[in-house]
């Protein structure tokens, strides 16, 4: 075949693998969130959102803590990270709704330098229904764990001049759900209090985000099925999306690798110029722009 009869699609390749050879080409790269050597922290993190979490950073080369509130499901979720990504995380197991498993903790690890609030619990029932108590527990677990545990380590951060503090708050903070007033309070005091963290870092390389996912699940997480009572993912998935979140534009639960994949990017060097923000990872469930 003469060089004629040549396809424009192999004079393309035939030019590129020249500029190759001659190095004026280069393949791309991936982006590096350059996170090597930083140590992250993730609450909550033996499912859902915060597993996710902790894979994107264990792929970005970070050193990982996992938490959960039992030694079992802590040594499930690190043998199931080290099969995903070939790195083991550090573990620590310990209730972060009480103030001496978190003094416990920051004992066990007292240098941390991204630490992702993401411990939470949602309890659903009609508001007149509610207790005192479902109101205590949702704050302290939700709200003063984060607390707690960015006075411990901020001082840190501010020393070496570098550090992230990230919430996992969620679209509830916005659009209250009146199936769990309580959660949607505890979500809404989140973007408060990152916020008031933030402005006390000014001039500082730490910066403080709140991260706003919508409805987050995947079909593979082992919970999902025991979440929709057995009924087949697809099915309940439309249903919910139809009935609880008919604003969504993605019209589908967000991936918790979606979610994680924004954090991992607000966890890194390059999100510098990103502080005091609730960033949404919504699926378009806030009808607003902004």
């Amino acid at each position: 075949m003469g060089p004629r009869s040549r396809t424009p699609l192999a004079l393309t390749l035939q030019v590129c693998a020249s500029l190759l050879c001659l190095g004026l080409l280069q393949p791309a790269l991936a982006m590096d969130l350059q996170l090597s050597g930083k140590t992250a922290l993730i609450t909550g993190s033996t499912g859902g959102i915060g597993f996710g979490i902790a894979k994107a950073l264990l792929k970005e080369n970070a050193r990982v803590i996992i938490n959960g509130r039992n030694q079992s499901s802590v040594d499930e979720a690190a043998a199931r990270l080290k099969q995903m990504t070939g790195k083991a995380p550090l573990t620590f197991a310990g209730d972060m709704s009480k103030a001496e498993d978190i003094a416990r903790l920051a004992k066990t690890f007292p240098n941390v330098d991204i630490l992702v609030n993401n411990v939470g619990r949602f309890i659903p029932g009609e508001f007149t229904q509610s207790t005192d108590q479902d109101w205590y527990a949702t704050f302290d677990l939700n709200v003063m764990s984060g607390v707690r545990l960015s006075r411990l380590y901020l001082p840190g951060m501010k020393q070496r001049n570098w550090g992230r503090i990230i919430f996992i708050s969620s679209e509830s903070a916005l659009q209250i759900p009146v199936e769990s007033v309580q959660y949607g309070m505890s979500k809404a005091a989140q973007i408060a209090v990152a916020r008031g963290i933030a402005e006390g870092c000014a001039k500082t390389g730490v910066t403080v985000n709140s991260i706003l996912p919508g409805p987050t699940l995947d079909a593979d997480d082992p919970r999902a099925e025991r979440r929709f009572g057995g009924r087949p993912f697809a099915q309940a998935e439309e249903e919910f999306i139809n009935t609880r979140r008919p604003t969504s534009l993605i019209k589908r639960f967000a991936h918790t690798d979606e979610v994680a994949s924004l954090v991992a990017y607000v966890a890194s060097p390059l999100s510098s110029a990103t502080t005091g923000a609730a960033l949404r990872v919504d699926g378009g469930v806030v009808k607003s722009a902004f």
